[in-house]
């Protein structure tokens, strides 16, 4: 297939990480569908430059039934879909002890629930193509380590790894493909819930010295989407070594 022919859908992408890679699938050719819960310049200008490659639309993650309709949508203007990135998340800084029960249930909302019925209407679509498909889970170097603070955001990572696992399994015969993508510590309006003092701390621990950058991320994505490949089921980090 040529990557004019691979729609994909990728939550969130409207700022930072997820419109980094939104540019990028769409520089590659490929037909991209992005939602947010509010649209941006980048997004509109976006609009204005690829009209007939990329599809916004204003919606909140947690919104499953207009988040169906979105993917019929999209299904329906640029054919069965090929990719999906899971990337749409809010952060958390509270130590449990302080967390409120409305809180947590908006991180587990959007982190864990969203995703899990995105991919759920998605695959319905993706099953269509004879050439099969690729599932992206954006997750994080916190599924697998421990940051104080960060205790439900961890859970919902930790959980959508395990996810990704049982997901890649159930597809296996049906040619889709399934893995995460756990960024590990970069500037971010994510990480901004972090002191400057913690994230120094974990630049001084991480083995290259340096936190990552967005852009760093994009050669997974490419291998997780494009590449000719048998990986499924697996979690690739990106964090320069920070989970050793």
């Amino acid at each position: 297939m040529d990557d004019h022919d691979k729609p994909i859908i990728i939550s969130g992408g409207s700022k930072g990480l997820g419109l980094v890679m939104v540019i990028h699938c769409l520089q590659r050719g490929c037909p991209v569908a992005t939602f947010a819960r509010h649209p941006t310049a980048d997004v509109q200008a976006l609009g204005m430059k690829f009209p007939d490659q990329f599809h916004f639309e204003s919606i909140d993650a947690t919104q499953a039934d207009r988040v169906d309709a979105f993917v019929t949508r999209v299904a329906e203007r640029f054919g069965p879909i090929y990719g999906l990135v899971n990337n749409a998340a809010l952060g958390q800084d509270h130590l449990l002890s302080h967390i409120s029960p409305e809180i947590v249930d908006s991180i587990i909302a959007v982190n864990l629930k969203a995703p899990i019925l995105l991919t759920r209407s998605v695959i319905r679509r993706m099953l269509l193509n004879p050439t099969g498909g690729r599932i992206v889970n954006v997750t994080s170097i916190c599924g697998a380590r421990g940051y104080a603070g960060l205790t439900v955001y961890s859970a919902t990572k930790g959980g959508l790894d395990a996810f990704t696992r049982s997901l890649a399994r159930e597809l296996g015969g049906r040619r889709i493909l399934v893995n995460a993508l756990a960024p590990g510590f970069f500037a971010s309006e994510m990480s901004s819930v972090l002191a400057a003092d913690q994230l120094e701390t974990i630049r001084r621990r991480t083995p290259t010295e340096r936190l990552c950058t967005q852009e760093e991320m994009l050669p997974i994505l490419d291998m997780l989407l494009f590449a000719n490949t048998n990986l499924t089921g697996q979690t690739i980090y990106v964090d320069g070594g920070a989970g050793i």
